[in-house]
């Protein structure tokens, strides 16, 4: 009896333990080979798995996450075709949400979508961070987008939380200066990559950003369920951070900023369609001016539903 005492409180113990330190992300993988021809289709099988269990299994924090407090994401890589063997041209779109308190709403953080994306991958391998080195780009990109999943969630519950996250990620794009590969560095064709988004991230000059993550999130959608006004102001006045940093820099190429409305701009829509009419006026001027590509969509909210 004492036996099946002691062996019950171990499974329980156990039990606990694997609920209270599991793995920060619960990362959906898709893998999509459609347009390679010819190839064993295995491989790309293979590759889903692996990186299944690479986002999943690797511990990316200090931090202590129950199960249910894991950060749901989803990737999906695109293969455009493989440029040698076990070489591949692709492009990777990275998307991660978080729960709205007492709802079952979740709202998007992050929806991005990098076409700089060039790897190899021999179909056994296994995948392995390490914070020191550049060792492969499929590594590197996978580990950067962890990273800056993780700083956003942080940085939703509360002020400038996910630094530490945010600044393993810059690490990540120092490391891989020494690389050829495109996305790492400042001077390329294209601003909205890796390096520009973990630099306006960290740029203090565009801190009203990072903390109109936390009044948006903390302050508004998480009220909202009982002070619905009340969270609706809060929007509107972190929206007006957004609209200082605007103004201080009309760059087009602020890629913290049109991540944050690529991911923002239909929730907004819907968030001041049932406003009052003074709040959605001031909701679509603002807008309008500081995401004029989504002007047309935010006229939605003064014709209402």
């Amino acid at each position: 009896m004492k036996r099946l005492t002691i062996t019950s409180t171990l499974i329980l113990l156990f039990l606990f333990s694997t609920q209270l330190f599991s793995q920060e992300l619960k990362c959906n993988i898709s893998v999509n080979a459609s347009q390679i021809q010819g190839t064993n289709r295995t491989v790309f099988e293979n590759m889903q798995k692996t990186i299944y269990e690479f986002m999943n299994n690797t511990v990316w924090t200090n931090a202590t996450f129950t199960t249910d407090e894991r950060i749901e994401c989803n990737i999906q890589i695109t293969i455009n075709s493989e440029v040698t063997t076990n070489e591949y041209d692709a492009s990777i779109q990275v998307q991660s949400r978080r729960p709205i308190y007492n709802t079952s709403y979740h709202s998007v953080l992050f929806n991005f979508k990098d076409t700089d994306f060039k790897f190899k991958f021999d179909e056994f391998e296994q995948l392995e961070f390490n914070e020191s080195v550049f060792t492969s780009n499929l590594i590197s990109v996978l580990s950067y987008y962890a990273y800056v999943i993780i700083g956003l969630d942080f940085d939703s519950f509360s002020l400038e939380g996910g630094t530490e996250y945010f600044e393993k990620a810059d690490r990540i794009v120092s490391n891989a200066q020494s690389s050829n590969l495109a996305g790492w560095k400042a001077f390329e064709q294209n601003k909205k990559n890796r390096y520009w988004l973990i630099e306006n991230i960290l740029n203090r000059g565009y801190q009203p950003l990072r903390e109109c993550y936390y009044q948006y999130h903390r302050q508004g959608l998480d009220v909202m369920e009982k002070e619905a006004t009340q969270g609706r102001n809060e929007i509107l006045n972190c929206l007006e951070l957004l609209q200082k940093v605007h103004r201080n820099k009309p760059d087009n190429y602020l890629t913290f900023m049109q991540i944050f409305f690529d991911a923002k701009n239909s929730e907004l829509v819907d968030i001041f369609t049932d406003a009052y009419d003074n709040e959605k006026a001031r909701a679509v001027n603002i807008l309008s001016e500081v995401n004029p590509t989504n002007a047309s969509r935010y006229e939605q909210i003064l014709k209402g539903k």
